[in-house]
């Protein structure tokens, strides 16, 4: 059996705030560990029937990054279900929820950005 090992370093600060991610994986083409601002990690835990959740971003990551992130993650996270279960309504509501969701966050600095 093949093995694939992935690490995360993080680097805190002296309040304990995420300074810098840092991941490399064994099957990755990059020769250096690669920076990130953010990162979101999930497990499904059988036993107790539980998402076991580790969200962590840097004191560098802005506001639009963000709202960047969770878009492409929740369409991301859409097309997993969708070769998962073959839900295609449910999917088409996940990407459309992510749609809206990220449109409004633009309305909302536009409005804020005039103020």
């Amino acid at each position: 059996m093949r093995q694939s090992t992935i690490t995360i370093d993080v680097a805190l600060d002296e309040k304990n705030i995420p300074d810098q991610i840092l991941w490399k994986a064994t099957d990755s083409t990059a020769n250096q560990a690669q920076k990130a601002r953010a990162m979101m990690l999930a497990f499904w835990d059988a036993a107790d029937k539980s998402a076991l959740r580790m969200d962590l971003w840097t004191k560098d990551m802005m506001v639009d990054e963000m709202a960047d992130f969770y878009y492409q993650t929740m369409m991301t996270m859409a097309d997993s279900f969708n070769r998962a279960t073959h839900q295609t309504e449910l999917v088409d509501m996940m990407k459309n929820f992510a749609r809206d969701f990220y449109n409004r966050f633009r309305e909302i600095q536009l409005k804020e950005n005039k103020l």
